[in-house]
């Protein structure tokens, strides 16, 4: 009998930077080059060819991908670089003119003809296989799905559009169908991203299409209600979680969902500022005191919503009057999460071009304030909770260690209860847990104690 060798499989290192949109075309981009039967390096040494994928939104983020550029080219010399500040190709390769090529945000079909000529594929039946739900760089219980790339806003402190383009949505059945296998292969948490979630389908006014016997509109309300339907393997709904939400009069329509239980009750609005004046030099909406008198509404009709947002403090133009009234707001609409940013002039961004920038120093006392604002406003809140049985999603369980002679016999585990984001938010700290919990389990925690951030907790009997 003749046994045939299989050909050994080039192997792509990837180095992933930004957001979680980024996140999510790595993903793809290393989904299509398995299917196409190339393996996966987890270090640099092992790999035939590297990809950057670069964040090109900040200054800082533009160096930060420049030294991951760096890196990668010490420790192997065979890069490929994609993503946001591809888009700036000349100034990579000022940098680094032996790059092999740079490419643009989402160009998958370039980036992989660039692995394919820097690495060129081994065919085979027993090599192109590619597990149910694509390849992922998340853990396997939660996946981040997206709708839409770009953006049709014109904020005077972002080059979204620059970089990525208009609002393209994708085809509402595309979207459910990819919902439907991530589920199917064990997601148990979804996070609906884009630039603007709320705009979802404005592009191809809503093009309704068939799915599962009815019709189904490209429309955030539509998406939201079908995503509620879906259910794992054990029957159960999976957590549905709306990132980048434009407050919209239609958002409204959702609330009730979270109600109702077929949405986690949890909204990302980047509402950036309050005052009115800060607003329109951003040209954002100045509807400030209209969203106070919403979140009254949300709360009214889904009393467990948490709402996150982000701010931008040291604006161009921002007065400490401004900035008092951005406090005063944060008082009045106690929102559960918050992260702030001092102001960074990026290149391309109208801001830049703004009267009265505020020093330095200024926009460093202002970031401590309110951080010290939110935070406070956070430990009441998760105070609050403390006495209370919450559903917890585990993202990680400690180890158990009889061979350690200090090892009391307990063993913790990590997990976020449905105000809680990966990577972005808090964590439940759970204490003695049995060896087998595992890592997407969704259980029951009555709450112990808690501090500006997180809770703490145990399972309940």
């Amino acid at each position: 009998m003749t046994v045939k060798t299989l050909p050994s499989q080039p192997k792509v290192g990837m180095v992933s930077l930004g957001c979680p949109k980024a996140l999510v075309d790595s993903e793809r981009i290393l989904t299509k080059l398995r299917a196409d039967g190339y393996g996966l390096s987890p270090d640099y040494a092992g790999a035939d060819v590297v990809l950057v994928n670069t964040c090109g939104f900040l200054d800082s983020a533009k160096e930060e991908s420049l030294e991951a550029i760096g890196e990668a080219m010490a420790e192997n010399g065979r890069v490929i670089v994609t993503g946001c500040m591809g888009n700036e190709a000349e100034v990579i390769r000022a940098r680094f003119p032996n790059v092999l090529a740079v490419t643009g945000a989402h160009q998958y079909e370039q980036v992989v003809d660039a692995v394919h000529d820097a690495a060129p594929p081994t065919q085979g039946p027993f090599i192109d296989l590619v597990p149910e739900g694509g390849l992922k760089l998340t853990p396997r219980h939660y996946s981040y799905l997206k709708i839409s790339e770009g953006c049709n806003h014109s904020c005077s402190f972002c080059i979204i559009p620059d970089l990525r383009g208009k609002l393209v949505s994708r085809r509402i059945d595309a979207v459910l169908r990819e919902a439907e296998k991530l589920v199917a292969a064990g997601t148990k948490e979804l996070l609906v991203i884009s630039q603007d979630t709320s705009a979802y389908g404005v592009d191809i006014r809503h093009d309704p299409r068939p799915w599962h016997g009815r019709e189904v509109r490209a429309h955030m309300t539509d998406l939201a209600r079908e995503l509620g339907q879906l259910r794992t393997s054990e029957g159960n709904a999976p957590w549905v979680r709306l990132h980048y939400v434009y407050p919209y009069p239609h958002v409204d329509a959702v609330i009730p969902l979270m109600a109702d239980g077929l949405l986690t009750p949890y909204l990302d609005i980047p509402f950036q500022h309050a005052a009115p004046s800060v607003l329109k030099r951003m040209k954002r909406p100045a509807n400030e005191a209209k969203v106070l008198e919403r979140l009254k509404s949300w709360r009214a009709i889904a009393p467990d919503i948490s709402i996150r947002s982000s701010f931008v403090v040291g604006f161009p133009g921002e007065t400490e009057a401004d900035f008092q009234y951005l406090l005063d707001w944060l008082d009045e609409a106690q929102l559960d999460r918050v992260g702030a940013f001092r102001f960074e002039p990026v290149a391309g961004a109208q801001a830049n071009a703004l009267d009265n920038p505020v020093p330095e120093e200024v926009k460093e006392e202002r970031y401590q304030r309110i951080m010290a604002k939110t935070a406070a406003i956070s430990a009441a809140k998760l105070e609050a909770k403390i006495g209370r049985t919450l559903p917890v999603i585990i993202d990680e369980v400690g180890d158990a260690d009889p061979d350690d002679p200090d090892w009391d016999g307990s063993i913790g585990a990590t997990g976020r209860s449905q105000a809680d984001a990966p990577e972005i938010d808090g964590h439940v700290y759970l204490r003695d847990v049995a060896a087998t919990l595992k890592a997407g389990d969704i259980v029951h925690v009555e709450i112990e104690d808690a501090d500006e951030h997180d809770l703490f907790g145990v399972i309940a009997g």
